[in-house]
């Protein structure tokens, strides 16, 4: 199920060790690129996605000024307008909530610096371009998922916890999964998880034991890592519930493997943040990036082996 291969080509992305990011060194006339996440620097899928996003950078010879926000919205907004006022060759963010960079986007193009939106996307925004799985499409893959094996039925209300409710990615996978659930009858309980992997595990666990829910589908990759450990705390065996989700992660793909998750997204971590940066650096040169690179797949215990051999590595 799962392919080692994006909608437009990034075969050339090899996963780099994991390391903190430090600027590439500067040099005569070398670009300089600003990479804003919303994400934590600590949390397994952005140390990857800072594995791809330096490697790039190396690979091609800029300046990458890397900063995350830990899910803080004002900081991100802060350092935003901090890249603005230094007149970068461009510009990469992502958008946890829809809107955020209406007017920060406006700013750039009018200054005529690109701008790439990574993870998650605001294509209201303007810009120019895309690197991420479409969120609500992975919604509704998810939900057919469980349709489609006959895990769920009408009458059914799933249980779906979310580390941070009302942000982007939240929003727009509900949406998908509404697409497919709603006229079927079947029915879902978004749930404030948090972000805190001890109360993550005490409040998804609390959840099972007084709803025993049919399935469940994990929308971030924090809530997905905890599932083992909320079955094992629950006295859930594992493949009782039926489990779809990311699966960005060491722990989910091991559960995957251990039969607790059904199947779970992928979504390239790595190649994810090396795209960005060969976007903004053909951008930067002069060529028009006017399109998106969807880096999304969905796998289960017959295709996990090669993600476990990443983690491995």
């Amino acid at each position: 199920m799962l392919k080692f291969g994006l909608k437009v080509a990034a075969a050339a992305t090899v996963l780099a060790g994991l390391a903190i990011s430090t600027p590439a060194l500067a040099q005569d006339n070398q670009k300089t690129f600003y990479l804003l996440s919303h994400g934590g620097p600590s949390d397994a899928f952005w140390l990857d996605w800072n594995a791809g996003a330096t490697k790039a950078c190396d690979q091609l010879k800029v300046t990458c000024k890397i900063s995350f926000s830990g899910g803080d919205m004002a900081a991100q907004k802060e350092a935003f307008n901090s890249a603005l006022a230094a007149k970068p060759d461009g510009i990469g963010t992502t958008s946890a909530q829809p809107g955020l960079w209406t007017e920060e986007v406006k700013a750039a193009k009018a200054a005529g610096i690109p701008i790439v939106f990574f993870n998650t996307d605001d294509p209201a925004t303007g810009r120019q371009a895309y690197v991420g799985a479409d969120l609500k499409e992975a919604g509704a893959v998810w939900a057919k998922y469980l349709v489609d094996n006959k895990m769920v039925k009408e009458g059914d209300k799933v249980f779906l916890p979310v580390e941070v409710p009302g942000a982007s990615y939240q929003q727009l996978e509900t949406e998908g999964i509404a697409s497919v659930f709603d006229p079927l009858g079947i029915k879902y309980d978004v749930v404030d998880c948090g972000t805190d992997p001890a109360g993550i595990i005490a409040k998804m666990t609390d959840y099972m034991v007084a709803n025993n829910p049919p399935a469940i589908i994990a929308l971030g990759d924090s809530v997905a890592a905890s599932v083992k450990r909320v079955f094992d705390g629950a006295g859930v065996p594992a493949g009782k519930i039926p489990v779809v989700g990311w699966g960005n992660s060491r722990e989910t793909a091991e559960a995957v493997k251990a039969g607790f998750v059904n199947a779970a997204a992928w979504q390239f971590p790595s190649a994810q943040g090396f795209m960005p940066v060969a976007l903004l650096g053909l951008a930067a040169s002069g060529e028009p990036i006017g399109y998106d690179i969807h880096t999304f797949s969905l796998y289960d215990a017959t295709s996990v082996e090669p993600i476990l051999k990443l983690y491995n590595k």
